[in-house]
């Protein structure tokens, strides 16, 4: 009963403070705006897919009345042959995306910096230049765009702090602080219940808000993500009404109040994760991709200048039954086969090369993980990341399945070349199938 009596009390002292009102209004409407641009984008991302599916069905349709006709491919291009295995599968139009998760309304991510789609063919790689490198999200403030996941991690300690920082401190500067002991019990329970009323106001708001979103994309239908969301906003927000709670038992004054709840909010914001980001930065300095490009150019000329014999032996080491083609004991048919091939060779010394800047992202990434304990923002911003699947992981596998279809791809083209494989209409139709992963 004394606690409801104390509730009732801070209701009626919040709607008599103009300011904690317009904080929270301007903290609401800010929650609103970062969930809309979640939206926008969840339904961009939506529309492109459609729309290159409508691209990929269209040319698809293009190749197949050239069987149709008897065609061999285009007419402005009569080196093109479409019933060879290296041309039809070339001409095999096949995009893979990354389909946004409804819960991308909450939280963005990386999702405007990573590319969502990617058209495959024998020559791409995951780390093509549409490909683009991830900027973290506090980033993304500075390039005009706002989320749910900022408003929640920066905004909404400051909601809190303008809530909370005259508690205690107001009674004790106007001098009847023992007055109110007396009347309600133990000081530590009259701080936890006042500040007990103020968590479960912000808790409301919070879950409105993400109800609201939640019908802007549809995030019942993505399963248990709107609960796991939810979890974790709500541990990030007991995470700062412990800090705050401590400050305000501690503190004597409004202004001290104000001074190291505005401090600890800057030293766990901006200053522990600027010193973490440079400390990083020293011990695992940040790749430019150049040994990517050096294999991209040098290998590719070492490749394709290197003697038939090792060209052969390569290749058949990579696939073994190739040995027993009729065209590894043609030498006249084998020219043209060889180098068609040799793209496989490429893709090999890619994936190699792939495989070592992959390793060292991952290393700097466990060394991020060891400071979670001293930088809670980036490690609630990476929950978040994940429950939206806008995480490094998420895109990780994004790249490996793009490897996936690229190797299979390129298997697939050197072994019909080298079997001597005629395309008609229904084998096109079959590598269409073939190629889609899902």
């Amino acid at each position: 009963m004394r606690c409801l009596n104390i509730f009732f009390y801070e209701w009626k002292h919040l709607f008599r403070n103009p300011f904690k009102i317009i904080a929270l209004l301007l903290f609401i409407l800010a929650g609103i705006y970062g969930l809309h641009n979640g939206a926008d984008l969840y339904k961009k991302q939506r529309a492109e897919i459609e729309r290159l599916n409508q691209k990929a069905k269209a040319e698809q349709e293009i190749i197949l009345a050239y069987f149709d006709k008897g065609e061999q491919g285009p007419t402005n291009r009569p080196w093109v042959d479409i019933s060879t295995p290296f041309w039809s599968i070339r001409y095999v139009p096949s995009y893979f995306y990354k389909k946004p998760s409804p819960a991308i309304v909450y939280n963005i991510g990386q999702a405007e910096q990573y590319g969502f789609y990617k058209k495959i063919s024998m020559y791409s790689s995951p780390y093509d230049t549409d490909m683009a490198k991830e900027i973290v999200n506090p980033e993304r403030i500075q390039s005009g765009t706002l989320d749910f996941a900022f408003v929640v991690l920066f905004l909404m300690p400051l909601l809190l702090l303008v809530l909370l920082y005259n508690l205690k401190a107001q009674e004790a500067d106007e001098g009847f602080l023992n007055l109110v002991f007396v009347q309600t019990g133990t000081k530590n329970w009259w701080i936890l219940s006042r500040t007990l009323f103020y968590s479960i106001l912000l808790l409301v708001v919070l879950l409105g808000l993400l109800f609201y979103g939640s019908f802007l994309t549809g995030v019942f239908n993505a399963g248990s993500i709107f609960w796991v969301v939810f979890r974790e906003i709500s541990i990030y927000l007991l995470f700062w009404v412990g800090i705050y709670f401590i400050i305000l038992k501690c503190s004597k004054s409004i202004i001290s109040n104000t001074l190291l709840m505005i401090g600890t909010w800057l030293f766990f914001a901006f200053i522990i994760p600027a010193a973490i980001h440079q400390w990083i930065s020293i011990e695992k300095p940040t790749s430019l991709m150049v040994d990517l490009i050096d294999v991209k150019r040098d290998k590719t000329d070492e490749i394709y200048e290197q003697s038939n014999s090792d060209t052969d032996k390569q290749i058949i080491e990579l696939y073994p039954a190739l040995k027993q083609t009729k065209i590894a004991h043609d030498t006249i048919g084998i020219v043209k086969t060889r180098r068609a091939s040799k793209i496989a060779l490429v893709n090999t010394a890619m994936k190699m090369a792939i495989f070592e800047f992959e390793s060292e992202n991952k290393s700097r990434n466990k060394l991020v993980e060891t400071t979670y304990w001293i930088n809670p923002i980036t490690y609630f911003q990476n929950k978040l990341n994940h429950s939206s699947k806008t995480h490094y992981d998420d895109y990780h596998t994004y790249r490996e399945d793009i490897q996936y279809l690229i190797d299979k791809r390129i298997e697939t083209m050197v072994l019909d070349i080298w079997n001597d494989v005629k395309v008609d209409k229904s084998k096109y139709l079959n590598y269409n199938k073939l190629f889609a992963l899902y």
